[in-house]
């Protein structure tokens, strides 16, 4: 009979865990050891600064081995983990872009700073058409509506990371962008023709199959394609599709294995059985080490009984090895921060979009910001812009009145004084509004700084920066001096109609 020790340690190679803290204690040291665990993946919680970072990784390579996957989702705009290193635009803002070349160039710069701090894999670029307006966990993170647009811009993308030495994983198979529900709280469905999804939703991932060396699936259910099965599970998607279809040779790993649309229906050790059989070669096993724990057993069992067959097994290790090898875990020092930054500062002034001829305030006039109270985030992004930063942003040029609201859908657009103040009100949060929002907020100028199809929603003129990070504000200050044009064009359906008239 084979060694229960010997099982636990092929199924902790299949498994990609995360921790809590900043530091390496000595009980993850300990598990990760104990089951062979070669890959983990860093959240927010666990970063400081460049050194706390740098040593974590450096510790986790020394328990795990030369062949370890340690990764991260820096995929730009509004979705980055390591905050304070160059700030890279958002995928739609490369998007309005509309250049390959800047695109590769992102790509590189995001790889260069995140292989310095011990990365070698980062879970970008998204190849997600956001089709649907209402998405409530895409939208900015997509690239765009046209798939062979999209798959360009991402493919040039991936290419700029990969010549820095960091592997990409695209993402979410076989497409996320028509839901109107999160996966991270719920089970979404697509329900479309297969030819429609051949021609939308899966046409990137087809141009991605021979250049991606790794893809993350969806845990949405496409009838079409496997009426029973979101497609983590699905065998006729993983196996049958991609892997025979398409003849995909590289990595399939699951999405977080704890979001409820897997977790709260399926339970996470048969979940994780269920994916592997269908096709995976990794399981993100993102939640304690008690689901952890339940996640290695139920492997082991399965590999145990045949349910898993062994074969299968060292096919996927062979996979997961050669990934490694090809991008291997190394801290370079960083040398271009500076470069790299202009870099960063060119995709978000490029990607300032105009909607519906929005006009300048005089300089030095008097405006009146509104801004929501709360910085929030729907714990995939970070959370947004304060409300202070964008009105000191703006002091810069102007004598700013901040007005901040907790309700948008209570706040009373109607009771701000006539006191001939220009009127800005700036979004920042991804959040769409709601009718009263929509039927009665009447700003002189939106600032939509973070999901654009905000601008939808509010009768007023608009600039789209696609994400809030600094080098936002900064493009949006220089536009309001006369300084920049709004060049970008929206890569989403939309935005070239009129707006509707003030009522």
């Amino acid at each position: 009979m084979t060694d229960i020790n010997h099982l636990r340690q092929l199924a902790g190679q299949l498994i990609m865990i995360r921790f809590p803290g900043t530091e390496l204690d000595a009980a993850t040291a300990s598990f990760i050891k104990a089951n062979g665990i070669r890959a983990v993946c860093l959240f927010r919680g666990n970063m400081t600064d460049a050194a706390q970072l740098s040593k974590l990784t450096a510790d986790l390579r020394a328990v795990m081995g030369p062949e370890s996957l340690i990764a991260i989702d820096q995929e730009g705009g509004a979705v980055v983990r390591a905050t304070w290193v160059p700030a890279p635009p958002s995928a739609m803002g490369l998007g309005a872009a509309d250049d390959a070349g800047l695109a590769r160039r992102t790509g590189a710069a995001v790889a260069r700073a995140i292989r310095s701090l011990g990365f070698n894999w980062n879970f970008a670029p998204v190849l997600d058409l956001n089709n649907n307006p209402y998405n409530p966990v895409i939208a900015e993170r997509s690239f765009g509506a046209d798939p062979q647009r999209a798959a360009d811009l991402a493919l040039a993308w991936m290419a700029g990371s990969h010549a820095e030495g960091v592997a990409c994983c695209v993402k979410h198979f076989p497409g996320h962008g028509d839901t109107n529900v999160d996966s991270h709280r719920d089970l979404p469905t697509v329900n479309k023709p297969v030819l429609e999804l051949e021609l939308l939703e899966l046409a990137p991932f087809r141009t991605a199959a021979a250049h991606a060396p790794a893809m993350m699936t969806a845990h949405i259910v496409y009838p079409t394609l496997d009426a029973d099965n979101p497609a983590t599970m699905s065998r006729a998607i993983l196996h049958d599709l991609l892997r025979e279809q398409w003849q995909y040779r590289g990595i399939i790993i699951t999405d977080g294995m704890d979001m409820h649309a897997i977790a709260h229906r399926y339970g996470v050790g048969n979940a994780a059985v269920r994916a592997l059989t269908a096709g995976a070669d990794m399981v993100m096993a993102l939640g304690t080490p008690q689901t952890q724990e339940e996640t290695l057993a139920a492997i082991a069992a399965a590999i145990a009984s045949g349910e898993l067959p062994i074969d299968d097994v060292q096919q996927r290790l062979a996979r997961l090895a050669a990934l490694a090898r090809d991008y291997p875990c190394s801290q370079p020092p960083y040398l271009i921060d500076a470069a790299d930054r202009v870099v960063m500062a060119e995709g978000w002034r490029r990607a300032l979009t105009a909607h519906g001829d929005p006009q300048r305030p005089a300089p030095g006039a008097k405006l009146r910001l509104v801004v929501r109270q709360d910085v929030v985030s729907d714990g995939v992004s970070e959370a947004g812009v304060p409300a202070a930063r964008v009105a000191d942003s703006l002091r810069r040029l102007y004598d700013v009145e901040l007005l901040t609201y907790a309700d948008a859908d209570a706040f009373d657009w109607t009771a701000l004084p006539q006191d001939g103040r220009f009127t800005i009100l700036a979004s920042t949060s991804r959040l769409r509004y709601g009718e009263h929002a929509r039927r009665t907020w009447r700003p002189d100028l939106h600032l939509a700084l973070w999901n654009p199809y905000q601008a939808l929603d509010i009768a007023a003129p608009a600039l789209l920066t696609y994400g809030f990070a600094a080098p936002a504000l900064d493009a949006v200050n220089d536009w309001l001096a006369g300084e920049l044009p709004a060049s970008g064009r929206a890569p989403v359906p939309g935005f070239g109609a009129p707006l509707p008239a003030h009522t």
